[in-house]
C-alpha cells in the first residue's frame, strides 16, 4: 500500500504544478468574461465545458465499472467515451476542417488507449506496464498540444502542453484512487478534475474568439 500512496503524492505535486502553471496562462490572465463578443463566446465556452466534462465522466465509468468487473457496463460507459471524442472532434470542424476534426479525434483516442493502458496495468498489479502507459499518456499530451497550437498560433505549445499534462495526471491519480478504495481522496481528485476540464475549455475558446474574431 505504501508505494502507491507514495507515488500518489507524487502525482498529485505535478498536477498541481502543471495546473497552476495554465491556470495562470490562460484562467487568470483571460477570464471568460472578458472575452470579446461575450455572447457568442460564452455559449462556445459552455458547449466546449459540457463536451470536456462529459470526457472525464464517462473515463470514470469506465475505471468504476472496470474495477467492478461489470464489464457490460463498462463496455457502454465506453462507447460514450468514443462518442465523447468524435463531438470535441466535431466541435473544431466548423473553425478548421473536416480533417482537422478526424486528426483531432484519432488523438483523444490515443489519449483514452493511453488511460485504458494504465488502467489495466494497475489491475494486474505492473508497475513496469504502469510506467509504459504514463509514458504513452505524456507523449500524448504532446501531440495533441502541437496539433492545436499548430492549428492556432493564439494557443501557446508549453501552457497547453502543462495543462494536457496536468490533466493526464489527474487521471492516473483517479484509477489509483478508486483500485486503492480511497473514495474520499477520489471526490477530490473528481473536483480537481473537472475544474481543470473547464480551464481547458476556456482557454480553447480563448484561443478561438482571438483568432477568429469575425467568427464571435
Amino acid at each position: 500500500m505504501k508505494p502507491i500512496h507514495s507515488r500518489l503524492r507524487i502525482l498529485a505535486v505535478v498536477a498541481a504544478f502543471l495546473f497552476a502553471m495554465g491556470t495562470s496562462t490562460y484562467a487568470q490572465n483571460h477570464p471568460a468574461s472578458s472575452i470579446p463578443g461575450a455572447t457568442k463566446a460564452v455559449v462556445t465556452d459552455a458547449a466546449l465545458r459540457d463536451l470536456w466534462v462529459g470526457h472525464v465522466f464517462w473515463v470514470r465509468a469506465v475505471v468504476v465499472e472496470s474495477l467492478a468487473h461489470n464489464e457490460k457496463a463498462a463496455g457502454v460507459a465506453e462507447q460514450e467515451v468514443v462518442a465523447n471524442a468524435k463531438a470535441i472532434g466535431a466541435a473544431i470542424e466548423p473553425f478548421y476542417s473536416k480533417e482537422a476534426s478526424e486528426k483531432l479525434f484519432n488523438l483523444l483516442a490515443g489519449h483514452y488507449g493511453a488511460i485504458k493502458q494504465y488502467l489495466t496495468a494497475t489491475v494486474s498489479g505492473s508497475k513496469e506496464s504502469q510506467d509504459a502507459a504514463f509514458k504513452a499518456l505524456v507523449g500524448n499530451a504532446g501531440e495533441i498540444a502541437k496539433f492545436l497550437s499548430g492549428a492556432n498560433p493564439k494557443l501557446p505549445y508549453d501552457a497547453l502542453n502543462g495543462l494536457l499534462v496536468a490533466h493526464g495526471t489527474h487521471h492516473v491519480q483517479q484509477i489509483l484512487q478508486l483500485k486503492a478504495g480511497d473514495y474520499a481522496a477520489e471526490a477530490k481528485t473528481w473536483t480537481a478534475m473537472k475544474d481543470h476540464m473547464y480551464v481547458i475549455a476556456d482557454a480553447l475558446t480563448d484561443g478561438l474568439v482571438k483568432q477568429f474574431p469575425k467568427k464571435f
